[in-house]
């Protein structure tokens, strides 16, 4: 299975970045209608979020203090939890 995002122009369901499908050949299409508030995201693309986060890695000061162990402590780091 293969789940892509669109949204539908009134005429036609565009898909919102290139799919690779195969061409004439049948497929079966489920529609789950997404809910703009419960969405997740802003409706960037992957691929421009991962330049902008790229970027801000490159403005951040040589210096600065960041967590070596930010993914094994995430907890701590995001809601204070003691660190394990």
């Amino acid at each position: 299975m293969i789940a892509i995002r669109a949204h539908y122009d009134g005429k036609y369901v565009v898909p919102d970045e290139p799919v690779q499908l195969p061409k004439n050949r049948p497929l079966n299409v489920q529609i789950d209608v997404v809910d703009d508030a419960g969405a997740p995201g802003d409706g960037r693309q992957v691929s421009e979020f991962l330049r902008e986060l790229a970027e801000l890695g490159e403005r951040l000061p040589a210096d600065a203090e960041l967590p070596v162990d930010g993914a094994a402590q995430h907890d701590h780091y995001l809601y204070g939890t003691p660190k394990r």
